[in-house]
Order: structure tokens, then C-alpha cells, then sequence
């Protein structure tokens, strides 16, 4: 007598899901904006702060549906930003992001990893971010493989 079971899913596989940008979300204040699930549910927001010292810089947080910050981004002057855990600026570095080609159509983005990269002399990319403002869509890249892509 043969036994069948039911196929086994390792616990930590990822679920796809899509998200849907929105800056007009009637759960949003005016300027902030706010990443829905399919359900029509704010999973993300990122608020914007100006600075209100001229020696710093304007800085973006990401924060979860409850309101607690996730990820600070500081921009700097040579055009590459860099995010930083929870709303704490100078600690816990955890990427940074250089923007490597611009042109009309077409943007392209390295972001570098810090953790993965720490004890090297020089920074090694871990993705690249291409993407095409006019058409709303971008593709993240992992070496030759794709992450991600928004369409």
C-alpha cells in the first residue's frame, strides 16, 4: 500500500506580493507617500523632512503601517544618499545608494550593501536599479538575475 504526502515548502520561502504606490491614498496626509497592498491597505509610507539647519540635509524615512520608522535616507552632496536603520542618522549604516547613469530615459543606481561588504577596502555593488521614469518601471538586478520589477 503506497503512502502519498503532501509536498513539504521550506518555513522560509518568500511570498510575492504586489504593492501599488499612492500619493493620493485617503489614509495619507498631503505629501507623504504611501505604498497599498492589494487590499487597499498602507503597508509603507516615506515622509519627507527638510532640514531646519542649513549645515544638514533633508532626509526621507520609510515607515510600517504603524507609523515606526524603518529606514532613514540622507542625501549627500556627491549624489549618492545613504539609509540608515530606524530614524538614527550617524549609526547602524545599512546601504548606500550611488546613482551611476542619467540620461533622458534611463536612470541606473548601485546600491552597496554595507554588512556584506565590511572589512573591504573598496565596496563591491550588490544591486543595480535600472530604471525609466517616463514609463513608471524599474528592474532590480542581482548580478545577472532579477529581484524585482516593477511595471
Amino acid at each position: 500500500m503506497a503512502t502519498t504526502s503532501a509536498p513539504v515548502y521550506p518555513a522560509n520561502t518568500p511570498i510575492p506580493f504586489d504593492l501599488f504606490v499612492s500619493k493620493k491614498h485617503r489614509a495619507l496626509p498631503r505629501g507623504v507617500l504611501g505604498f497599498a497592498d492589494s487590499s487597499g491597505n498602507i503597508v509603507f509610507k516615506v515622509n519627507r523632512q527638510d532640514s531646519k539647519s542649513s549645515f544638514s540635509h533633508a532626509k526621507a524615512i520609510l515607515l510600517d503601517s504603524a507609523g515606526n520608522p524603518l529606514i532613514s535616507l540622507y542625501p549627500h552632496n556627491d549624489g549618492s544618499w545613504q539609509g540608515f536603520k530606524g530614524d538614527d542618522g550617524d549609526k547602524n549604516l545599512i546601504f548606500k545608494v550611488q546613482r551611476v547613469l542619467t540620461k533622458f530615459t534611463r536612470t541606473e543606481l548601485e546600491v552597496f550593501l554595507v554588512s556584506e561588504n565590511q572589512g573591504q577596502g573598496e565596496l563591491t555593488c550588490d544591486f543595480k536599479v535600472i530604471g525609466c521614469h517616463f514609463q513608471r518601471s524599474c528592474t532590480i538586478y542581482k548580478v545577472d538575475s532579477i529581484v524585482a520589477q516593477v511595471l
